[in-house]
Formats: C-alpha cells, sequence, structure tokens
C-alpha cells in the first residue's frame, strides 16, 4: 500500500474572506458542503486567522488553525474553545465525513469500523 498523505478537507481564511473546498469532494452532498461552509467562515469570523479541516494519514478528521504573526486580532485563547466546541456539537457530521473518507479513498471496510 502506498504512503498515505494529509489531505484537507476544506477551510476558510479570515484574510482574504474565501472558503475552499478541495474539488475531490465535490461529490458530497449540498447540505453537508454547506454545513461545513458555515462551520469554517463562521469559525475565521469569530476568532480569525485561518481554519482548515484536515484528513490526517489514517482517515481521521483534525482541525487547524494558524494566523499571520502580525495578527493583533486571532484569538488564541477562544480558538481551543471554539475547536472543543465544534468536535462536541458537529461530532456526528465529523464521524460520518471520517466513514466516508476511509470507505471511499481508503479502501477500509465497513465491517471494520
Amino acid at each position: 500500500m502506498s504512503e498515505r498523505e494529509e489531505v484537507v478537507l476544506c477551510g476558510a481564511s479570515a484574510y482574504n474572506k474565501k472558503f475552499y473546498l478541495n474539488q475531490d469532494f465535490k461529490g458530497l452532498p449540498d447540505s453537508i458542503k454547506d454545513e461545513l461552509k458555515i462551520m469554517c467562515v463562521l469559525f475565521t469570523e469569530d476568532i480569525g486567522g485561518i481554519f482548515q479541516v484536515v484528513f490526517d494519514e489514517e482517515g481521521n478528521l483534525e482541525f487547524r488553525t494558524s494566523s499571520d504573526e502580525n495578527d493583533l486580532l486571532y484569538d488564541e485563547i477562544g480558538c481551543g474553545l471554539k475547536i472543543r466546541e465544534l468536535q462536541r456539537t458537529k461530532e456526528e457530521l465529523l464521524r460520518a465525513l471520517e466513514m466516508y473518507y476511509k470507505v471511499l479513498y481508503i479502501g477500509v471496510d465497513e465491517s471494520e469500523m
């Protein structure tokens, strides 16, 4: 099996006010794409910086944030709180996305999950 790499699912930037969805996932239902867009954009509106939703090598979703070093408006404390809130309130969506990715892109059998 070839070495897998991390894959960015989506992200948003407070700096250029843009949302990005990896085109490999354009086949996701519109309702899920909309939910991801809202989640990412609201995160950057509340916290600032750049927010990404990334699949790690095993297919688990991770939230990543970064900011320009001179960004005084970036809320580092709020960042951790907001991520924990998203993990709690979006748990079902995140689990479904992980299963989707593991089955379609990694080739894990659903019965193994």
